[in-house]
């Protein structure tokens, strides 16, 4: 079994917490060690876990150790990814996520909650967050570091950039683009393309600023 660390110990922290203890109850895996957190007092018990410090801890670490990167702001997580440098970041996939479509790829670091489903010839990036009951699309492609909160539907042939964040329940129509480090309210149905650094809302979602 693997030493792992969640880095966040906020709500979507203590939800991978849960997700890695439903992973090792099919198939042992992991054994967790605690979390992460520049916001929470060293020693502070979270779930029967310890917060072990801030992310200057990890600093003294073997880079052999795994890391959940628990943080759903896209920005966010690709400064602390990058900063950490090379650590093992194993993408954590629920048991119901199982089995997965037909040629799915998918990157270093990612995490795919509870009862997402992922139909054909898909590609995630390194550290995408499909949260809960999430759908993906036939031939889809999800860049790194975008973050999708509970049931969003991504349709086929939909391509989404890098740092991507997407609120709860939108809807993202087939064969769209949307750009880098833009952002989706939550229920918006997004029916044309979204510009990169644009926040669109509404249905149909129509961009508020660039």
């Amino acid at each position: 079994m693997k030493d792992i660390i969640i880095i966040g110990a906020g709500g979507f922290g203590r939800e991978v917490k849960q997700l890695i203890s439903d992973i090792n109850r099919d198939n042992p895996s992991f054994n967790l060690l605690g979390f992460v957190d520049d916001g929470i007092i060293k020693g502070t018990m979270i779930h029967d876990l310890p917060v072990l410090g801030n992310t200057d801890y990890l600093k003294s670490l073997e880079e052999s150790t795994s890391l959940a990167v628990a943080i759903g702001h896209p920005g966010t997580k690709k400064s602390i990814v990058k900063e950490l440098g090379k650590f093992d970041f194993p993408s954590l996939i629920h048991p119901t996520v199982h089995p997965l479509g037909t040629n799915i790829r998918i990157g270093e670091g990612c995490i795919l909650c509870r009862h997402t489903i992922l139909t054909c010839d898909i590609t995630l990036g390194d550290f995408v967050i499909l949260n809960l009951a999430c759908t993906v699309g036939h031939d889809a492609v999800i860049k790194s570091y975008s973050s999708f909160m509970p049931a969003v539907n991504i349709s086929g042939e939909v391509t989404i950039e890098e740092c991507v964040y997407v609120g709860t329940g939108a809807k993202i129509i087939n064969s769209l683009d949307i750009g880098e480090n833009a952002t989706i309210g939550a229920g918006a149905v997004v029916n044309k393309s979204i510009p990169a650094n644009t926040v669109a809302v509404g249905i149909p979602a129509k961009p508020l600023n660039k």
